[in-house]
């Protein structure tokens, strides 16, 4: 066994660019792990990194929710049989195992925000993938701990608030729906609870997002008011768009389950999502 330290699997990626840093500041060893150097589907680099770290924090993901749809081996490889082997691997050596997952493990049918006990029901291959590597770390019996988020945007990669901005400045228009509800979410602040939870090393499932709703187009006016755009901004039915993978209409998360460990309370998505386009 060597000395506390943390495996970030995708660390070059969104949310694990944010973690890398956020553990930095709160003096957690760390390694990040990515592509093109490690590749979480390759079992031999897998095993070799669960044996040197007491904790895997796996941000690795399939993403393209669209994509899902015609590259469904590929996503299934990497969101299913990788975190399954992962699983099985962090078992045999009894490492801790902190997976991130998805609001889209929902079918967004219901009328009210998601609790961790709500029976899930994805609507497309992405959803579908990672319920099944959920499913799967669960099983291999390993101490692991499931956080899932939502509405995710942060400086690295890219999301909707920078996909937002560079078609308000293409065509100075926007078409945004306003059916789909859920809570923007840093991924500074995810970073934040992930950093607090690795010092816990609680086990279960966990929902995890800014506090308050809103919808898409709400969340467009916002970032539009708050950089004084110049923009038709137009509201829409999810509908009126027409994409290869189903969204989930209700992304809304239930978070007192996290709320109760955390050490600090959950920020409304408003500071946040300001702080963020101030460095835009």
């Amino acid at each position: 066994m060597t000395e506390d330290r943390t495996a970030i699997f995708g660390g070059k990626g969104m949310l694990g660019t944010d973690l890398a840093a956020a553990c930095r500041q709160n003096g957690i060893a760390y390694e990040v792990f990515d592509l093109p150097d490690f590749n979480i589907t390759d079992t031999g680099q897998l095993a070799e990194v669960v044996k040197n770290f007491n904790e895997i924090v796996n941000c690795a993901a399939y993403t393209n929710v669209d994509g899902a749809e015609t590259e469904c081996e590929i996503a299934y490889k990497v969101n299913t049989e990788a975190v399954e082997q992962l699983g099985k691997f962090a078992a045999e050596e009894g490492k801790y195992v902190l997976h991130i997952s998805t609001d889209f493990v929902f079918d967004g049918k219901l009328d009210r925000p998601y609790v961790e006990t709500d029976k899930p029901n994805p609507i497309n291959i992405y959803g579908a993938s990672k319920l099944a590597g959920e499913q799967g770390l669960i099983e291999s019996g390993c101490r692991n701990c499931i956080m899932r988020v939502e509405w995710t945007y942060g400086a690295a990669g890219n999301n909707f608030v920078k996909k937002l901005l560079q078609r308000a400045r293409e065509t100075g228009k926007l078409k945004v729906v306003d059916d789909q509800l859920g809570s923007p979410t840093a991924t500074k602040e995810a970073a934040a609870a992930i950093c607090d939870l690795l010092t816990k090393k609680p086990e279960g499932l966990f929902h995890f997002a800014a506090s308050g709703y809103v919808s898409r187009f709400e969340m467009a006016r916002f970032v539009i008011d708050k950089l004084n755009l110049d923009v038709e901004l137009k509201a829409c039915k999810s509908s009126e768009f027409v994409s290869l993978a189903a969204r989930p209409l209700n992304s809304r998360f239930c978070c007192d389950r996290i709320a109760a460990i955390l050490d600090k309370p959950i920020r409304p998505w408003q500071g946040p999502l300001e702080e963020y386009l101030r460095t835009l």
